[in-house]
């Protein structure tokens, strides 16, 4: 092949390659704007009700979100992303249970803000505190009295071990407010455990008020606790559970666990806390969140797509099934009522 061939044969790879190239832009952008003009078409401003029966509350995620919005429980194995009431409250977290809430949000200016806002069930406004750090994790217990939250005060992220938080406690009703569980005696192995390497994160409230359930990490390693508020006590029950979450029945707790085998850093698993069987579900994708009961069966959680969205999907507590997409661009799901 002459030279002048071989330039000719060049020149019309690079202008192939070229058109494939747009073409291929120009059908992403296309199915983003579809995306986005459907998202659009099926969300609408509106009023959202805590106290609501059979509706999904939870942040909106991907571009323009932060908003608490709402939308129908699923009907079967239907998933619930249908009609969108999307309120005007920003939050960076949100959780809400038995029509009270609480709204973790940022307040930018020359130097952020951040507060934990708590709701009632218009979403107005009932005590407002401030945290010192970026909002991570947000829990209201199942008579909306008691509320948690956790913060990074330095550090952004769970998968790595230079990061510090603090966790919150409030009882809404008689307003006594906890700044820091690591005020809180820890017990090891029937020991008290004093070292200075304490973080907590992930509370969850029992139906009582008073019991609950959170991570510590100490020692390089993490272990669920179990806490008493009237006493201001907790003790280890289980290694390598992280962002527990409680059932509604009280017996079981779902959780991400650290495994790190090159594919995942947590796989989600259930813990069966009378019996101590551990379940690992069938979500096989790696999930950096505190999941969420959907209902006594099933449980949801926020998983990553692309580089700025999430979507929740759900998946059976049991082990069984496969994971299925809830609602897409959206994170922070909790059940109203």
């Amino acid at each position: 092949m002459s030279t002048r061939t071989r330039l000719v044969a060049l020149a019309a790879a690079a202008v192939l390659l070229a058109v494939a190239a747009w073409v291929y832009t120009a059908n992403a952008a296309k199915r983003v704007r579809q995306e986005t003009t459907a998202a659009a078409a099926s969300s609408r401003p509106g009023r959202v009700d805590l106290d609501g029966p059979g509706r999904l509350v939870f942040v909106t995620a991907g571009a323009g979100g932060g908003k608490v919005a709402s939308t129908g429980l699923p009907s079967g194995p239907v998933p619930a992303d249908g009609p969108r009431e999307v309120s005007g409250l920003e939050c960076v977290r949100f959780y809400t249970a038995a029509g009270s809430g609480v709204c973790l949000t940022a307040v930018r200016s020359a130097v952020a803000r951040f507060y934990a806002v708590m709701v009632d069930a218009r979403l107005r406004e009932t005590r407002r505190i401030e945290l010192p750090g970026a909002p991570s994790r947000a829990r209201v217990s199942p008579t909306g009295r008691m509320v948690s939250w956790t913060v990074f005060v330095n550090g952004d992220s769970y998968a790595g071990l230079g990061f510090s938080t603090r966790t919150g406690v409030l009882d809404t009703r008689t307003g006594a407010l906890v700044e820091n569980l690591e005020a809180f005696t820890l017990v090891m192995k029937g020991k008290v455990h004093r070292p200075a390497d304490l973080n907590y994160w992930g509370v969850t409230f029992d139906h009582d008020d008073n019991r609950f359930y959170a991570t510590v990490s100490t020692g390089g390693s993490t272990y669920l606790v179990r806490g008493d508020f009237a006493r201001r006590r907790m003790e280890t029950v289980r290694e390598n559970v992280e962002c527990p979450s409680l059932s509604p029945d009280g017996t079981r707790v779902v959780y991400k666990k650290r495994v790190a085998d090159g594919t995942a850093i947590w796989r989600l698993h259930v813990l069966d806390l009378r019996s101590g069987r551990d379940v690992e579900l069938a979500e096989t994708a790696s999930v950096d969140d505190q999941a969420a009961w959907l209902d006594d069966h099933d449980v949801m959680y926020a998983r990553v797509r692309g580089e700025n969205t999430t979507d929740v999907y759900t998946v059976p507590a049991d082990g069984s099934g496969t994971p299925r997409p809830l609602l897409r661009d959206a994170r922070s799901p909790a059940v109203a009522g």
